[in-house]
Order: C-alpha cells, then structure tokens, then sequence
C-alpha cells in the first residue's frame, strides 16, 4: 500500500464501506438474532474489489449471545452485499468476509492486568 500523503482510493472505499455496512446491518436488515452491540471496526478490500475482510466487533458478557450475534451477521453476507450494492458507487461491490475481532476485549484484558500489576507494586 502506497503511503503518500494522500489517501487511495482503496483507503477511501473501505471506510465508506465500514460506514454503509454498519448503517445496513444496525438499520436496514433489522436481524432478530443481532441481538448484542457491535461494531465494524474495518474493512479491508482487495485492489480488484473482488473480495473484502470486515472485521466485526461484537460486545457482550455472553458468550452464546456473541457467537450468535456474529454468525446472524456473517450468515447475512449476500444480503448485506446486496444492500451495500445500492448506496456505493462503485462498478464492483465485493464480496464480503465477516472475521470475528477480539481485539478490543484482548485490550481490555491487557489494560485490567496492567492495573492489577500497578496497584499491587503500589502496596508493596
């Protein structure tokens, strides 16, 4: 990926494909079992646009309500394509991968250990 200065078109379609995904997801499907917050947190396309990575965040204290939330998202994959295919202007919409991503949870986890380390040097 060239580094510029100036964003690449890529760049500038995977953000705008972040936003128009998490709009068709939250707004438009209105999937029953999407039933935990999330988030997409990116989309990664390829060049030719044939395919895209969208990492989706999912939060929530349970873990069968996660798991259920992300594969309704994911199981939801041509319909979402569809949806996107009619607000971006693009001549190619690809196709969409949804990949769990744990690592917002992963850091909080290393933030509470840090904290615990902390406050235990303090009381020594």
């Amino acid at each position: 990926m060239r580094r510029t200065g100036k964003i690449s078109r890529n760049d500038r379609l995977n953000g705008e494909f972040q936003k128009e995904i998490y709009e068709i997801i939250s707004r438009r499907l209105k999937n029953p079992l999407v039933t935990e917050m999330f988030s997409v947190v990116r989309v990664d396309a390829s060049r030719d646009l044939s395919h895209a990575k969208v990492y989706i965040s999912v939060y929530s204290t349970n873990q069968e309500k996660k798991d259920a939330t992300f594969n309704a998202i994911a199981s939801d994959a041509k319909k979402i394509r569809y949806e996107l295919a009619k607000v971006i202007r693009a001549h190619t919409v690809p196709e969409l991968h949804f990949i769990l991503d744990d690592s917002m949870e992963y850091g909080d986890k290393m933030e509470k250990l840090f904290k615990s380390i902390s406050e235990g040097e303090k009381r020594d």
